[in-house]
């Protein structure tokens, strides 16, 4: 089954470059959704769909600059290409400080533009597989029961077994059964593990 494309998102005023964009993305194997404006791609009825963005810097109503520092704030912001016709040091600067992906002058080479966008979509792989590494640690954290948490979160403080059963008023006996349980639940084969996913989970 073909993997399903790539949703760039271009956003520029000029219709020619626009168009041209659009078709060479296509042609690349992208899914673009051509936009004229900022306003028009934030009214865009798939908001929460990821992708990448090309935005030029300089457009009537919102500049790509602008956007670009408006979801810097957005932890879940899509990675933004900043492409210009008028580019220099000051707004180039300043488009890095606010995480754009690459800062690239018209004409855009199109191998350039190609590794810009392609370093996007990486920065989205990075964060699913984050995404995805947080949640499996969550769901193992929540197989362990209230007391196995608690026998967790004291291992993870650094307590020796002994001192974890003084701290619950339990025999040692007890705690080395529930850290026993808790490493099979977790998949853990040392104590450095489980204390890693109890402090990333």
């Amino acid at each position: 089954m073909k993997p399903a494309a790539r949703t760039v998102y271009l956003i520029d005023d000029d219709d020619d470059v626009r168009d041209a964009l659009t078709l060479l993305l296509r042609t690349m194997g992208f899914a673009v959704q051509p936009f004229a404006s900022v306003q028009a791609f934030l009214e865009r009825p798939n908001l929460w769909q990821d992708g990448c963005v090309v935005a030029d810097i300089r457009m009537p109503g919102t500049s790509g600059l602008q956007l670009l520092e408006r979801m810097a704030s957005e932890a879940e912001r899509m990675p933004i290409v900043i492409v210009t016709g008028h580019g220099d040091v000051a707004a180039c600067r300043r488009a890095f400080k606010a995480g754009a992906v690459d800062f690239l002058t018209k004409p855009i080479d199109e191998q350039v533009l190609l590794e810009a966008i392609e370093a996007g979509f990486a920065q989205l792989d990075e964060r699913s597989r984050v995404h995805a590494a947080r949640a499996g640690r969550e769901a193992q954290l929540a197989k362990l029961t209230q007391r196995e948490r608690e026998i967790l979160d004291l291992i993870a403080e650094g307590l020796s077994t002994k001192e974890i059963a003084r701290a619950l008023a339990v025999s040692p006996r007890t705690v080395e059964t529930h850290r026993a349980n808790i490493a099979e639940k977790l998949g853990a084969g040392s104590v450095a593990e489980m204390v890693r996913i109890a402090l990333e989970g």
